[in-house]
């Protein structure tokens, strides 16, 4: 019974055999399952939830890159996982609090936003991203400190763009999109 249902712990694992007129104790079945929960069997994985509920998750991230004089630009991306697209992606001098939780609106128009949004702990996000995320019903899912690999879907694009396409640009300089000249956004 245990090998067929993963998740089942002793509890579930007693009341079934009580269903079927089976008497013993849970630290019994304990015992027949401590070497399977020791390996962490049973539960569901990062991976595992990532592969299950991939059609709704976002993860999205900063990547720092640098113009002709040194200036440092940092890089706002947004993919969706099942599809590996990029949702969203925008470029800034100074990413405020402010700016970041922009982005999420622009990426989520019209409620068109996924069940989970990955990211990580950096501090650029604020309070402001979480309240955006909330409003369009996002829960936003942060890694673990020093855990790359839990957020790997967004670093192997970052990667990806930085060795592919900066890499092998001279950015000249940074300059405001036709849409936000004339809305006056800066």
């Amino acid at each position: 019974m245990a090998r067929e249902n993963l998740t089942w712990g002793a509890e579930r694992i007693r009341g079934e055999l009580l269903k079927l007129g089976i008497r013993c104790s849970k630290s019994t079945i304990q015992w027949y399952l401590k070497g399977r929960h020791a390996h962490g069997l049973g539960r569901q994985t990062w991976a595992t939830f990532l592969y299950n509920q991939a059609e709704s998750v976002w993860a999205c991230d900063f990547l720092q890159t640098h113009a002709i004089g040194f200036r440092a630009l940092v890089v706002f991306v947004s993919i969706a996982l099942s599809s590996r697209r990029v949702v969203h992606m925008s470029v800034t001098r100074h990413p405020t609090q402010l700016w970041v939780a922009q982005q999420l609106r622009d990426a989520t128009p019209f409620g068109q936003a996924p069940r989970f949004l990955i990211r990580d702990n950096d501090a650029k996000y604020g309070a402001s991203f979480d309240v955006v995320a909330a409003g369009v019903g996002i829960e936003v899912m942060r890694t673990p400190f020093g855990t790359p690999t839990a957020n790997a879907y967004c670093e192997r694009f970052m990667g990806s763009l930085r060795r592919e396409c900066l890499d092998h640009l001279i950015i000249l300089r940074a300059r405001k999109s036709i849409a936000s000249r004339a809305s006056g956004v800066h």
